[in-house]
Parts: C-alpha cells; structure tokens; sequence
C-alpha cells in the first residue's frame, strides 16, 4: 500500500484533485480500499452541515490498530516501527519492530480490560513523551476504548476539568517526566485532580523516574503489575466506522473544556494519505515529528499516520535546547532522519542560538522538512530552509486544526512550488473557500477572507463531547453550509493559500484589516528582533491601534530603546505600509505561550487594553512568570 496512494508529480495532483471534487465518492472509496476491513462499507459519505451530521464509510467495520500493526507484520514484522529518544543523550535509546510493538499492545489491551475496561469506555492518558504513551493509546483502540490524551504539563485543575468532561473510568499516568534539565511529579498533580472526582476507578502508574509516589490503596496499580502474565495476542474488537477512537481537548480554551472527537474510519483513512502525501514517505525512510502526543500533531504524524503505513516513527522525550541547542540537529543525523517535522516557535529559538550549532551536524539525510502549529515567518522559513534544509530539501508549510484530523493545505513533498509564509494548495479531497463578512464567496487573486470549507473530508471532527450544539455553534452556525475554519487567508493567482491568522486576531485600524501573523512577519525580518507577537486595543479615532510585543536578540538598554523601536518602524512602514505600523512597541524577555508553542494573544490583548484584573489561569503555560514581567513593564 506503501506508494498507492502517492500522488508523483504536480500534474497529477490536478488530476487527483479535480477527480476528489467531480467524485468524492469515488475517490474516497478508491483510497480507503487500500485498508483492511472487517467489512466493507454500504455506502461512503452521507453528510450535511447543518446539524451538523457527517458519516464517512457508513456500514464499514474494522479496527484501526489490525492496520496499524497486524497487516505489516507479514511484510514489516522485524522493520523499526518506533524509535524512542530519551530526554538524556546518555541514556540508552529504546527500538521497537512493529512485531514487538504489536505484542507490546496486545499485552497492555489485555491489562486494560483485566482492570475492567470494556468498549466505550473512556480512559485518559497523562504522560510523557515515553513509548508507552503510544502503546496506550492503541491498547485503547484495540478493545474498543476511546482514549484523551491530555498533555503532561497540564495543572491539576486543567486535567481534573477534562477528566470530569471525559468522565473517564480510568487514567493512566508515570511517577514524574523528564523535561530538559527538570524533573516534574506527573502522579502528584494528578492525585490533586482527583480529589474530589468521583467517576476514576483506576490508576495505572508507570515508572518512569524510579520515585515512590503516593499510591491509594484499591485505585492506584503499577503498570509491571497490571502487564504481568498477560497474553502477547489479544483479539482486537470490531469497530464500526463512525464509532469515536477519541477525544481531543483543543488547547487554550476558557471555561468547560471543549472535547473534539474523531471516529475510527474517516481518521484513519484521512491520516494515512495525508501523511504518505504531504511527506512523500518511502519504505526505507525515517520519520520525526516533533511535537508532543498531547496534541493533535502528535496524534496524527507520530502515532497514527506513520504506522498505518507502515513506516518507522521517531518520538522524543526531550527539548530541542537541552543539553544544547543542537539536540534537534544531532537526533537527525543519529538516526538518518529523511523527514522532519517541527513548529515555527522552535524554528525561531534555534535561530536566534545561532549557526554554530547547526555546523556541527551535516543533515544529509533530510529530504524534506515542515512546520506546522502556526504561520511560519518569513525570515524563519528561510533560516530553515538555507541552515537545515540546506537549499536543497522542501519545506512543507501545514496548515490545519485538532478539528480537522490531518493536514488541509501545504506543500507536496517536492511535487509542490513553495512560496515563503504560503501554506501551499489544497490537499486532494478539500475544499477550501475565502467567504467575505456577508458570506459570499471571494474569487479573486490576492483578497482576504475568512478561510471556510464547502465540503466534508473523512477526518473532520463529528463532534464536541456531550455538547454536539456547542460543535454547531462553533464550526457550523457562522456561514450556512460551511465548516468555518477561524481563520483569516488570501489566496495568490496561482491558487496558493497563506494563512494570516486567527480571524479574532485580525486588527482593524481605521477600517484597515491586518492579519496578526502579516505584522510579525514584518517585525521578525529586523535583524535584533526574535520574534514578537501583536494585539489589537481600543483607539478612540483609529477603533483599533496595534501593540508589538517584541523580543529581541539581546537586552535594550534604556538608551537604545528609541533606536530599535525605530527601526521596527521603519521595518513594518516598509513591509505593509504606515497604517500598520504599532503605536506601542514593548521589548519583553519572552511571550505568553502554551507548552505546545501557541503564543496567548488572549491574554496579551487584556495586558494591552488594561485589564489585567481577568487574565485568567496563567498556570499551563510554558513560564507563568512571564506574564508577571509583561504587566510590570506595560506601556
């Protein structure tokens, strides 16, 4: 199945996408034979976006982890499925071949369903960034349990809300993880988000650091204890297409958390071909993801993706600056790494360390490499294009959602044209359209609009759990007919799409409509500046001002603040024009991010307009401390 799906050259991805819009259907139902199923469907897609109610590959029955694992085991039983790198470059590097991982979950399938577990049932996962994380995960798809996966730097009442939510029966968890030079107490955050819960009968613990944490008699069971003796074959439960295989909650949300489910079908086929696709993997090749399990990133090109076709996967337990900032660099030549995956905040902290870092390693191996989590900068896709891509390899620029399953826009392996801060086109399948404020369509090259999608793909969430109106309202209810992205986009002559950010990151001054990643961009090309982040705030001519947040290379003394500042201004004046230029620009040590690398415009935007009374809990982020910095030096 490897190469099937691959689409080889530019033009026949305008085939292939022209076909996908003709004929969804057929097209869909072409790709999705590729998989094994317990039985195939009775009809591909019934759908509308109304309710909204999507069904892909009605009738059908399979289970994803037999494609995952038990259909390579023929072929690939002793081919590398799962590469672990440990935080400490000392510590040994942990393989697994897809016959290994196959036992490996059926053992812990077993476990989970000795401690009671049984189809449907929810269990949620708080872990790091170790390989039974993945094993978990498949372990609950195999018997049928829809697992939540919620990022190990979570505090205990972000993880007691979405455990509630989920109102999971079991959680499954580790002594503490390892976070650069930094030892974090995961069980003990988790013992005081249970404290008053009452749906958890069960905590499977994993050593991982080798401490003694606190264990409650009749809840809480080590894992060795709980694998011990358990068959290496477990018979994987037949699932029906639109079943849930899990539960997502979307990162940075205020007020009851907001669950994004995803089905077995639909997710497994969009996965797969995305990832075959946008990477053009081979057999032999290695692939690395960076980003952690707890997010949807990690979901789909480390765990899922890769291993439905039968590919090896690199997951890695550590920082890309610890021991230094050459980590990231040295795991892809350790490896052979072919393709690499990474986010633009990284992208931008390994700049600002330095080429000397970079020299050391010779990246040979690379044949393409990505980014995704936001809209990358200028300067940066071109840093990582010319210093780890070394001129030669693509850099495939992700645009999509933990509401969209899998990659929607970006650059085809080397098939694609690239354009610097361009998304790219399309994926074969998807339709995305720029709707203007009264929802009519823009045609025209070079407009902005709102980026919607006209037409579901297999992988688009079918729901927000226990709150299917709140999925409406969200995604349906803002353009009739339309799955409404969020965000802002413009499209090139060519049909290429660039990503300018949130829609309510989009700042309006004197009737002008400026995309937040548009004006970064802008600061980011200055030579002293890192990065920086923008907001709208209140102006009582203009409507809107814009305030810069920026972070430079080094410390501005108080004598040269007036000259940097002016020559960020002179760099937006020249990059847009002077209406965007910022009227406050505030040189700060860091910005406000979750651990996943988003910047919190949110809270930003009330440091801005003054209101620093309703920041909200600042306690997830990546430094909490930073924001206490940003209100003390407030322009």
């Amino acid at each position: 199945m490897m190469n099937k799906m691959q689409i080889k050259t530019l033009e026949e991805y305008h085939e292939k996408y022209a076909l996908s819009v003709s004929d969804p259907e057929y097209f869909w139902g072409e790709i999705a034979s590729e998989f094994q199923w317990v039985k195939k469907w009775d009809k591909v897609l019934e759908w509308n976006f109304t309710e909204p109610d999507v069904k892909w590959f009605q009738g059908a029955q399979l289970n994803i982890t037999e494609n995952m694992l038990d259909r390579h085991l023929e072929k690939r039983g002793n081919k590398l499925a799962l590469i672990w790198e440990p935080n400490d470059p000392k510590q040994r590097f942990v393989r697994y071949t897809y016959r290994e991982l196959y036992e490996q979950v059926c053992v812990f399938a077993n476990a989970l369903k000795a401690q009671g577990v049984e189809k449907g049932d929810r269990v949620c996962i708080y872990m790091p960034m170790i390989p039974e994380l993945a094993i978990s995960m498949m372990a609950c798809a195999r018997i049928g349990a829809i697992h939540s996966v919620i990022f190990a730097g979570f505090s205990a009442n972000a993880l007691s809300d979405r455990i509630e939510d989920a109102q999971a029966k079991l959680v499954i968890t580790t002594d503490g993880l390892n976070r650069g030079p930094k030892q974090i107490p995961l069980k003990r955050v988790l013992d005081e988000a249970l404290e008053n819960n009452t749906c958890v009968e069960k905590v499977i613990v994993y050593d991982c650091l080798g401490w003694f944490p606190y264990m409650k008699e009749g809840r809480d069971i080590w894992w060795a204890d709980v694998v011990a003796g358990q068959e290496k074959k477990c018979k994987p439960e037949v699932m029906n297409s639109e079943d849930s295989l899990f539960i997502l909650y979307t990162s940075g949300s205020t007020g009851k958390p907001k669950g994004v489910v995803h089905t077995c079908g639909g997710y497994m086929v969009y996965t797969t071909y995305s990832f075959q696709n946008v990477y053009q993997y081979q057999e032999s090749d290695v692939f690395w993801c960076t980003a952690d399990v707890g997010w949807i990133t990690g979901h789909s090109y480390i765990v899922y993706g890769p291993l439905l076709s039968g590919a090896t996967t690199v997951m890695f337990e550590g920082i890309p600056t610890y021991p230094d900032a050459g980590r990231f660099w040295q795991i892809i030549d350790k490896y052979g790494v072919n393709q690499f995956l990474t986010a633009p905040t990284a992208i931008r902290s390994l700049m600002a360390c330095g080429e000397d870092h970079v020299l050391s390693y010779s990246l040979d191996s690379l044949k393409v490499i990505g980014t995704v989590g936001e809209p990358i900068n200028e300067e940066a896709w071109k840093w990582y294009y010319q210093h780890i891509g070394k001129g030669r390899c693509p850099v495939v620029d992700n645009w999509w959602q933990t509401e969209t399953g899998g990659i929607m826009i970006s650059g085809i392996g080397n098939i694609s044209p690239m354009k610097p801060t361009f998304a790219g086109y399309p994926l074969p399948g998807i339709q995305p359209v720029l709707l203007n404020q009264e929802g009519k369509e823009i045609g025209g090259p070079d407009e902005e609009g709102y980026l919607c999608i006209k037409f579901p793909w297999p992988s688009i969430l079918r729901t927000t759990y226990g709150d299917h109106e709140r999925c409406r309202i969200n995604y349906f209810s803002h353009y009739d007919g339309y799955y409404f992205t969020g965000d802002g986009a413009k499209r090139d002559e060519n049909g290429m799409y660039r990503i300018i950010g949130r829609i309510d990151d989009v700042i309006n001054v004197s009737g002008h409509r400026f995309g937040t990643a548009e004006i970064e961009n802008a600061i980011n090309t200055s030579n002293l500046v890192v990065e920086s982040a923008v907001v709208g705030y209140p102006h009582p001519v203009k409507g809107q001002s814009i305030y810069a947040f920026v972070v430079c290379d080094h410390e501005i003394s108080e004598e040269n603040r007036d000259f940097t500042r002016g020559e960020i201004i002179e760099t937006v004046a020249a990059e847009i024009g002077k209406i965007a230029v910022p009227e406050k620009i505030q040189f700060v040590s860091g910005l406000p991010k979750t651990r996943s690398g988003k910047i919190m415009r949110r809270i930003l935007r009330k440091i801005a307009e003054g209101d620093i009374s309703n920041l909200g809990d600042t306690s997830t982020l990546l430094d909490p401390l930073v924001v206490d910095e940003i209100v003390e030096n407030a322009l």
